[in-house]
């Protein structure tokens, strides 16, 4: 009877959902091509399976049930939105107090102005602040508590639950520290788990430079945590489980709160545990930036010698991965832009991605027109939003090197097994942060333009931004020249301003309406 009714409740849910996504998507139909690149990227994971007779669905509708769920409130519901976006700006009001330490050290020009003083220093920071938050336990106190939600739900064990929890919070080599007295013993399926965990999220230290980056806070903070779920569920479907645990069964796992004998030995070892991260990334923005453009210019060569102009490694990944990026939501006029960003992730890092992602929002932002000749200046903001979820990842050819090398340090006679399993936890790490971006297409809701007749009739266009912008593409669209006359439709016909506030858009936009 227990199972009949659980049964029945799952069916109920699943009519409620479909019945919810039916009248969603006839607002916004886009929202399907979103929902389609979901259901083919489960489906392709489901085909790369290592055992596909093994697996367990209810790890996987479990962990795309919560992923879903805390998406929809985070991204639909006012008080989700309303609360991660306070979170954000709170993480942001937190991450600029490193100011104060980094200009006293460096002095207020070399924050200004180079990247490496004004971004790198907030790894130190906040991995200085995670370190004091280990030593008092709070931060084991969240992990075992998002732990304990996920291995209830999807019935995975505690080991590989606390590993893919830790990695909301800290980085790929980290969080399998968290059971590194449980690894030795851990099976092929726990291990790619734990993997695939690693490559689907990023660290929190990395997640603050993204954030003085300008990319949106509150966005990779619910990319983070909707990745864990996610993560479990995929790397279940990818590699399921058909060896017997050691761990099955087992209620939790005690967490150590570290060797520190005081709150200031533990400020002090993260900061110098951080010393080697912030090398580690300013060294890796040299090499790849070095390399892409040594690449590029290879390219441009070979393309001058084939009559091909401008072809560059960010231009062959614009048409080989356009496909997959209109699939995730991306307007087709986008889709080169944010396919480009993906070939720099995978390829290279997601630290230069977010770099360019960066520069097209303060372009967007700025109001600059949305094209320069051929060359497209930023993408719109349901491509932005898409673009965030899908570069949250750790997902990349270089780290396989890293993930190899840091849990072959903690278990070398497991060495084998880790490099059997690395490729596909990183295919599923990949398809973990585009199944993110989806829900992020599928649930993203435009924001209104608002009443542009009184903004532009108010408004000094001294400067431009994306309003100024929207409001002035709305009026364009309004205009009609007939007999050389030129008139308004919609909200601006009739009004003595209209004339005026084209004149004022005219000088910072071209329009045909412009030459009038």
């Amino acid at each position: 009877a227990w199972g009949f009714s659980c049964r029945m409740l799952c069916v109920a849910i699943l009519g409620g959902l479909i019945a919810w996504l039916v009248l969603d998507t006839s607002r916004n139909p886009e929202q399907l091509i979103s929902l389609a690149g979901f259901c083919f990227l489960v489906l392709f994971l489901f085909a790369c399976s290592k055992h596909h007779g093994a697996v367990s669905w209810r790890a996987v509708l479990w962990g795309l049930g919560l992923q879903f769920l805390f998406g929809l409130f985070v991204l639909r519901t006012t008080p989700g939105m309303q609360a991660f976006q306070w979170l954000g700006d709170q993480v942001q009001i937190f991450l600029g107090y490193t100011t104060a330490g980094s200009s006293f050290v460096f002095g207020n020009t070399l924050i200004e102005e180079v990247f490496a003083f004004q971004t790198l220093p907030i790894v130190i920071f906040f991995s200085c602040v995670m370190s004091i938050l280990y030593y008092l336990g709070a931060m084991q106190w969240v992990i075992i508590k998002i732990s304990w939600l996920l291995q209830v739900s999807l019935g995975t064990t505690p080991t590989e639950t606390l590993s893919v929890a830790g990695n909301i919070f800290v980085g790929q080599t980290e969080a399998p520290l968290l059971i590194r007295p449980y690894l030795a013993d851990m099976t092929r399926s726990e291990i790619h788990a734990v993997m695939t965990g690693g490559f689907a999220t990023i660290a929190g230290s990395v997640m603050g430079a993204y954030i003085s980056f300008g990319i949106d806070a509150a966005s990779l903070i619910a990319a983070s945590v909707m990745a864990a779920p996610c993560a479990l569920a995929m790397s279940k479907l990818v590699y399921p489980e058909v060896e017997e645990s050691k761990f099955k069964g087992k209620a939790s796992i005690h967490l150590s709160r570290g060797e520190e004998r005081n709150i200031l030995e533990a400020a002090s070892n993260g900061a110098a545990a951080s010393i080697g991260l912030v090398a580690n990334i300013a060294a890796n923005l040299i090499a790849y930036l070095a390399v892409l453009e040594f690449i590029n210019a290879a390219l441009r060569w070979f393309g001058e010698m084939v009559d091909i102009e401008g072809l560059s490694f960010q231009v062959i990944c614009s048409y080989v991965l356009m496909p997959l990026a209109f699939l995730m939501g991306a307007d087709w006029a986008d889709s080169p832009l944010v396919a480009e960003l993906l070939g720099i992730k995978i390829f290279l890092n997601e630290f230069v991605a977010y770099e360019q992602l960066a520069t097209y929002k303060k372009n967007r932002l700025a109001g600059l027109p949305e094209w320069d000749g051929s060359q497209k200046q930023w993408i719109n903001e349901r491509a932005e939003s898409i673009a965030t979820f899908a570069l949250c990842g750790f997902a990349n050819l270089s780290s396989i090197g890293i993930m190899l090398g840091g849990l072959a340090s903690m278990v070398p006679q497991r060495k084998g097994d880790l490099a059997s399993v690395v490729l596909r936890a990183l295919l599923t790490g990949i398809c973990v942060s585009l199944l993110n971006a989806c829900l992020a297409g599928l649930l993203h809701v435009p924001t209104e333009v608002g009443h542009c007749v009184t903004f532009l009739s108010s408004t000094n266009l001294s400067s431009t931004s994306y309003t100024v912008y929207r409001c002035c593409q709305q009026l364009f669209a309004s205009t009609v020249l007939e007999n050389g006359t030129l008139s308004f439709t919609g909200a601006w016909a009739g009004l003595e301003e209209s004339t005026q506030c084209l004149t004022q858009c005219c000088r910072h936009y071209n329009h045909t309406s412009c030459l009038q």
